[in-house]
């Protein structure tokens, strides 16, 4: 065979190689998509993930599966998002935690390891206390901790390093006391801290104010403000940290959905497309309103920013509150 036969094969071999790479990916996708959860089914994150994978089916045409793997307060299914194949077909709903793990040394990982694509909710801290506490706003529950001996008041949430410890230390620290100065009793998560509110056993649950909402409307507990730039749709009624003591110290859990790092741009166009469409619509929506969970969305490159900023801002806390390694 001579040479210019052989150029002619080889040049039909790459071009055929091309359109069958093309036509694969404009197929995108054309199997199952699986999620993974970092956390227990029947929570916050699991109700929001289900419901954003079936508003995605109704977008991409495909069947979305949402898998919990739990274990190592996130660190299990952050894991195993990062290591999947970056093909598109395995993805993660992502959480804060991202931000906070790495730097108490619980993982290598960093939000660096993964391909955003969209941020889908974003959870802000409130200050809740017990519904017959002495405290005539925020700022009276601020001033009794800096007047009273360091250790006298108790706060729970999560568990020691999570979101709303270092959410509520960060605020500490904002309003000029020790980010220890309210003793942090671990527990199980907001649910569990709500109930040992209303018996008397803690004194403050930072955690969201949808978290708190079962015992709020029960007349148990109350919220005195939440960290976040403006009044939250589902609870109007609670001011933010601004308009009750002057500070624009705002902090929250977010969640989105993202890949393992090294994915084709042209997927992750298509799932952000689609994923946009599926935050907007009414499966989603209807859904974050009734449970009074936070939206907030940001396309790709916002939603890496998002992440590249909080990485930094729970690292000086983590540094603060004496949890690094």
């Amino acid at each position: 065979m001579n040479k210019i036969n052989k150029c002619y094969l080889l040049s039909g071999a790459a071009l055929l190689a091309l359109a069958m790479s093309g036509s694969a990916l404009a197929a995108y996708p054309e199997k199952p998509i699986t999620i993974i959860v970092p956390w227990a089914a029947g929570g916050g994150t699991d109700a929001t993930a289900r419901t954003i994978a079936n508003a995605l089916e109704e977008q991409l045409g495909e069947t979305v599966n949402v898998v919990n793997r739990t274990g190592g307060s996130g660190v299990v299914g952050h894991t195993a998002i990062a290591m999947a194949e970056p093909d598109g077909y395995t993805l993660g709903l992502i959480t804060g935690e991202i931000n906070m793990m790495h730097w108490q040394g619980l993982t290598q990982l960093t939000y660096e390891d993964y391909t955003p694509i969209g941020q889908i909710n974003y959870d802000y801290a409130g200050v809740q206390v017990a519904s017959d506490a002495p405290y005539d706003g925020l700022g009276d529950l601020v001033a009794a901790i800096g007047d009273e001996p360091k250790g006298t008041f108790k706060a729970s949430g999560t568990g020691q390093g999570g979101v709303w410890h270092l959410a509520f230390a960060g605020f500490l620290m904002d309003q000029g006391l020790e980010p220890d100065r309210v003793t942090w009793i671990p527990s199980q998560g907001a649910a569990p801290a709500m109930t040992e509110l209303a018996a008397g056993g803690i004194d403050i649950v930072p955690s969201s104010v949808p978290e708190a909402r079962s015992m709020i409307e029960a007349g148990k507990a109350e919220s005195l403000g939440i960290m976040a730039p403006e009044r939250i749709d589902g609870f109007p009624e609670v001011p933010t940290v601004e308009e009750a003591i002057g500070s624009d110290y705002a902090i929250g859990e977010w969640r989105g959905i993202a890949g393992p790092k090294g994915m084709d741009p042209e997927v992750v166009e298509t799932l952000e497309k689609a994923l946009d469409t599926a935050y907007h619509s009414d499966t989603y929506q209807n859904f974050m309103a009734q449970q009074g969970f936070g939206t907030e969305w940001r396309d790709a490159a916002d939603f890496g920013d998002l992440m590249e900023r909080m990485d930094t801002k729970f690292g000086k806390i983590v540094e603060q509150v004496g949890l690094a390694k």
